[in-house]
């Protein structure tokens, strides 16, 4: 079981930059890929970035790529995403996710608010 915990949501003027934190903690050798999503009230949950354990390469939605920046330490059980530039359309509820390559499941975390308002 992996626990995860995330951190650094709130509310910024478009333009503005947040960076989100998730740290994993439990069962999390093996190969995995852990990333974020945002659900937005009333539209379903999406992938917004995500980076693999083996190489650290991100995959990123179109809506984000060039804005948004997915990391991962050292160590490998924290993420990060730089948020630069948001817009409105970013305001979401944030979930971190952890996946299993080898046993394909999932965990998420309980999720951070980030609100683009002015």
């Amino acid at each position: 079981q992996v626990q995860l915990v995330e951190s650094g949501g709130g509310l910024v003027r478009p333009g503005g930059s947040l960076t989100l934190s998730c740290t994993a903690s439990g069962s999390i050798t093996g190969l995995n890929v852990m990333g974020w999503y945002r659900q937005a009230p009333g539209k379903e949950r999406e992938l917004v970035a995500v980076i693999f354990s083996t190489t650290s390469s991100p995959n990123y939605a179109d809506s984000v790529r060039g804005r948004f920046t997915i990391s991962r330490d050292g160590g490998m059980n924290t993420i990060y995403l730089q948020m630069n530039s948001l817009k409105p359309e970013d305001t979401a509820v944030y979930y971190c996710n952890f996946r299993s390559l080898m046993t394909r499941s999932d965990s998420w975390g309980q999720g951070t608010q980030v609100t683009v308002s002015s």
